[in-house]
């Protein structure tokens, strides 16, 4: 899986945390981290890189957590150019965390200590991850409180919404799409549902003026009235 490619080709400097990074140091990263090419569909255990960090180049992936039967734990789909996991210094408890390649994506393995003297020259790289895993802990957060308070119909409207705001596309008549395209199962893995419900939750949503979907792809057409869903429950 792993491939000398040209460094003009993995974007390594669109990385959000090392954007305006001297080139000196962007070179000195892609000289000592090797970088990981994964197939379409391809999956690797994130427990293998734990001490260190994986930088999404191009591409996307979905982190998950392998479960029995229709549901699965899924905590992020992300596009490149990002950090996948979360970096740390020593082994965690066991724990089976997976990446996989929703398309052909390539990745660079930072190990820890190159990492952590990166951060050291660099320390607006330190305040820029934790800027990044603060605003993800907050999304696991609100949507474990979801998880528990809401019904499924609510609990995918709100992730909706933070999609849309975070993806932030806007396109004609004021309507909002997810740039990103999401299966039904994707969905579900996200709400902590299953692939049924998530397509029943989505066909209340469209009934109701809230969404469409066109080319598989979801739009939001009416904000407020995925607002109202979203706060049922509270």
């Amino acid at each position: 899986m792993f491939e000398d490619i040209p460094e003009e080709q993995v974007r390594l400097a669109e990385v959000n945390i090392l954007r305006e990074l001297p080139q000196s140091e962007l070179e000195y990263l892609a000289r000592r981290c090797p970088l990981l090419h994964l197939a379409k569909e391809e999956t690797l255990t994130l427990g293998e890189y734990q001490r260190g960090v994986l930088f999404l180049l191009s591409g996307r992936v979905r982190v998950h957590e392998p479960t029995f039967g229709k549901r699965e734990l899924t905590f992020s789909v992300l596009e490149g150019a990002t950090v996948v996991g979360q970096p740390g210094s020593k082994p965690r408890p066991p724990r089976v965390l997976r990446v996989q390649a929703l398309e052909a994506s390539v990745l660079r393995v930072v190990g820890w200590e190159d990492f952590e003297a990166l951060v050291l020259r660099n320390p607006e790289v330190g305040l820029k991850i934790i800027g990044l895993f603060g605003e993800r802990l907050e999304e696991y957060e609100g949507r474990l409180s979801d998880l528990i308070r809401k019904e499924v119909p609510a609990r995918l409207a709100g992730l909706l919404l933070r999609l849309s705001e975070r993806e932030d596309a806007m396109v004609g008549c004021g309507d909002r799409r997810i740039a990103a395209r999401y299966t039904h199962w994707q969905l579900a893995g996200m709400v902590g549902s299953n692939r049924e419900a998530v397509t029943r939750a989505l066909g209340v949503l469209r009934r109701a003026g809230a969404v469409e979907t066109r080319n598989r792809r979801i739009y939001i057409t009416d904000a407020d009235t995925l607002e109202d869903f979203a706060e049922m429950g509270r």
